[in-house]
């Protein structure tokens, strides 16, 4: 199958790359366009718009931030129904919402053109070691037409309902992100308050039960001060915000995720929007300064 792939940012440039190594022919299209080089370099075609690349391709993937930017891929000026046929098969691995994934399969539907909406977690690390966890709403056939291609990306492939479950699945694990982001956060800025041994505190950590993704590999970048994203901040805010309208929506109440989302909602007020996820520890040194 011949692959397309919009969005060349932290997550889908590494990821694209999986897909060339893996065999596929692979048109690319990204709004700036010197981001795409590298991919032209180990051979994939470099398109000048998303019609393009779904005129060459028999399955476009979009990795880019929000609905709406998906929206204007998709249906806007040069977008991808532009140049799609009947049997196009489009996959959005970006991360937005159910309603979202809902809407784009029914109108991509009267084009004839498939839709599954499969986001990713894993962060940079996962994208650029193929190892990422992919998470899968559609039709369980059109799935099985593409496994092979989010093989190329992800280790861990999970297909989990109609349209739209790969969204709210993927909002879940935002939650549980999100939280022990803040644990570490809240933890890490009561441990320098104290004086506490970073280096000390970090073998305990990642050896007992408060263990996780997070600890082991942000935690390590905290301590150097290496705020660069893995996955950035502004991203993780417009995730919770997501999750909280869902939640909303079914009348469940989720007051640590609300919490988390005031806290990044600051952390992005501060400006700290364009940084990963870990650089939270910087709102707790600025709750500090006010206190003192």
């Amino acid at each position: 199958m011949r692959v397309g792939f919009i969005g060349l940012g932290i997550m889908g440039l590494p990821m694209s790359m999986n897909i060339l190594k893996a065999g596929y022919q692979l048109t690319a299209y990204n709004r700036t366009r010197s981001k795409a080089e590298p991919l032209r370099s180990l051979g994939a075609y470099i398109a000048n718009s998303p019609r393009e690349v779904a005129e060459r391709s028999d399955v476009v993937i979009a990795m880019v931030t929000d609905g709406p930017d998906v929206e204007e891929i998709l249906f806007g000026r040069e977008g991808v129904v532009e140049g799609a046929r009947p049997g196009l098969i489009f996959i959005d691995m970006g991360t937005n919402s159910p309603e979202y994934a809902r809407s784009f399969a029914e109108r991509l539907s009267k084009y004839g053109v498939e839709f599954l909406d499969a986001p990713v977690t894993g962060g940079d690390k996962g994208a650029r070691e193929g190892t990422l966890t992919i998470m899968v709403g559609g039709k369980y056939e059109v799935f099985k037409k593409v496994e092979p291609i989010l093989r190329a990306m992800g280790r861990t492939i999970i297909y989990v309902g109609d349209v739209g479950s790969g969204q709210l699945m993927k909002l879940l694990n935002q939650i549980v992100v999100a939280i022990n982001m803040v644990a570490l956060a809240e933890a890490m800025a009561l441990a320098r308050k104290a004086g506490i041994d970073e280096e000390k505190l970090y073998q305990i950590l990642s050896s007992g039960a408060a263990n996780s993704f997070t600890v082991q590999y942000y935690m390590p970048k905290i301590m150097k001060g290496d705020l660069e994203p893995g996955f950035r901040a502004a991203h993780l805010k417009k995730d919770l915000g997501y999750a909280l309208k869902t939640a909303s929506k079914l009348s469940a109440k989720l007051p640590a995720t609300e919490l988390a989302y005031k806290l990044y909602e600051d952390l992005v007020r501060i400006g700290y929007g364009e940084k990963g996820t870990h650089s939270l520890i910087k709102l707790y040194e600025n709750l500090k300064s006010r206190s003192e």
